[in-house]
């Protein structure tokens, strides 16, 4: 009798985690499509791609592939970053998984306002590889607000030393360079407030919390709680090492500058790529940071629609004649849309990937499994 019991419950059990499969099977699938849809929608959106396949065929092929390589860099850089204070807090995070992070950010960042996806779901692959939700946090905080940083001081820079350039060639649209620097800098003040101050980042971790528990989005939980108040000691206790290690930041910080300034430059690669030698390169560098400066907040998908405004409107006398529209393509298509697509890959792969391990889990725990002595009495 206890046999027969023991079998029934047995395929009771295996058919609801076969529906359970199922389920997120098809979840997953949707889950796929949407992504799909939502790149190439990104992409195709309000842009002649015919127009920018035109383009590309006009630059040189050595220069074009050097922008490609400086826009690939642009966003493995984040993941060389990332992998850097990983190994200074001691975890054997390898370079390929922390490259693949900063893909993975860079595109939920630019299919998703003001930017807002991609540290989420970075934090979520990083837990989904057994990483240190504290230490993640802090990692991901520090390389933002270094992010940020550079940029902030980069644009003071230009206000110093380039106003008079600046608005001659911004002209209608500096109150953006403005509006940009200024929601920067209110940006990195506020991250480093949270950072740096013990009782603001708990207040907001343990009101959140109780938000949610009146918001019946979760029920009231002490081991939630007790889980949280442990979080975010860990999280001070990392901040507090990286205070310590001014070298190890001010090496981030370093690496940063050169992770703007190569996007930055990727724009006068591809001036020269038109066989265009009139302009200086520090003023092409210059006006392309601009417009990173003032797009950079803005509450669009990748800064969609009001790039290519502010790009036509900066470099008109850069680029003579059909070359602006030209140039436009191009820079933009490697500097957004081309890394967007390997980004999409990327993020695919780790999510095909993930399911694929996932289902070889599933079906192992699906085989018969040998009674035990006990079970036969």
């Amino acid at each position: 009798m206890r046999g027969g019991w023991q079998t029934s419950v047995r395929k009771e059990a295996m058919a609801s985690l076969k529906l359970h499969k199922e389920k997120k099977n098809i979840i997953s699938g949707i889950f796929f499509v949407l992504l799909a849809a939502l790149t190439f929608y990104t992409i195709f959106h309000g842009n002649d791609m015919e127009e920018v396949f035109q383009a590309i065929k006009e630059v040189r092929p050595l220069y074009l592939s050097a922008a490609a390589l400086l826009g690939l860099f642009f966003v493995g850089s984040e993941g060389v970053m990332i992998w850097y204070l990983l190994r200074a807090l001691d975890r054997m995070a390898g370079l390929r998984q922390c490259v693949k992070y900063s893909f993975i950010g860079f595109f939920f960042s630019a299919i998703t306002p003001s930017a807002t996806g991609g540290q989420p779901m970075q934090l979520y692959y990083m837990k989904k590889d057994r990483l240190k939700m504290s230490e993640s946090t802090v990692v991901l905080m520090t390389v933002a607000v270094i992010y940020k940083f550079v940029l902030v001081l980069m644009g003071i820079g230009m206000l110093l030393f380039f106003f008079r350039d600046l608005s001659d060639y911004l002209g209608g649209y500096l109150y953006l360079y403005f509006l940009g620097l200024f929601l920067n800098i209110v940006v990195v003040a506020v991250l480093l407030l949270v950072m740096v101050s013990p009782g603001v980042f708990e207040g907001i971790v343990l009101h959140a919390e109780k938000l949610l528990v009146k918001l019946h989005i979760f029920k009231f939980s002490k081991g939630r709680l007790d889980g949280l108040k442990g979080f975010v000691a860990r999280y001070q206790e990392t901040v507090r090492f990286f205070l310590k290690n001014k070298r190890k930041i001010a090496a981030v910080v370093a690496f940063t500058v050169a992770q703007r300034l190569s996007v930055f430059v990727l724009t006068y690669v591809i001036y020269r790529g038109f066989s265009l030698d009139e302009t200086k390169a520090l003023t092409v560098v210059v006006l392309q940071a601009s417009v990173y400066v003032a797009v950079d907040m803005l509450p669009l998908p990748g800064a969609q629609g009001i790039t290519e405004l502010m790009y036509r409107k900066v470099f008109f006398h850069v680029f003579p004649g059909n070359l602006l529209t030209a140039s436009m393509c191009v820079t933009r298509g490697i500097n957004f849309y081309f890394l967007l697509i390997v980004s999409m890959i990327v993020t695919l792969w780790c999510y095909l990937h993930d399911k694929r391990k996932k289902c070889i889990i599933l079906e192992d725990d699906d085989l018969p499994h040998k009674s035990s002595p006990a079970s036969k009495e």
